[in-house]
């Protein structure tokens, strides 16, 4: 199911801890919106005997077809740079039309 591996790079974290990073063909997508670069924020989910436990919020992202360059691109993008129009969306695909 998943590639094999092709390199296997070890390294140190500031804090003393080794990481295994593999490198593989995958290409993983950030959570990040590609036009403002908003990610995702961290905190506490907060129980009600007050026990705090790490959490993330994600950004609103939303795979959209955009005008780049004069060029259609498919980018994901939070919804907040949808509603400002900080993104061209791009016009849709003509219907296909059967010959007769």
């Amino acid at each position: 199911m998943y590639p094999s591996p092709r390199l296997i790079i070890i390294f140190s974290l500031p804090f003393g801890r080794l990481t295994d990073c593999i490198a593989t063909d995958w290409v993983f997508m950030a959570r990040a919106c590609d036009i403002c670069g908003k990610g995702p924020t961290f905190g506490h989910n907060v129980s009600h005997a007050n026990n705090k436990t790490n959490r993330r919020w994600y950004p609103n992202l939303q795979r959209i077809r955009a005008v780049v360059d004069g060029e259609t691109k498919r980018l994901r993008v939070c919804t907040q740079c949808i509603r400002s129009n900080r993104v061209v969306k791009a016009p849709r695909r003509p219907a296909a039309v059967a010959s007769d």
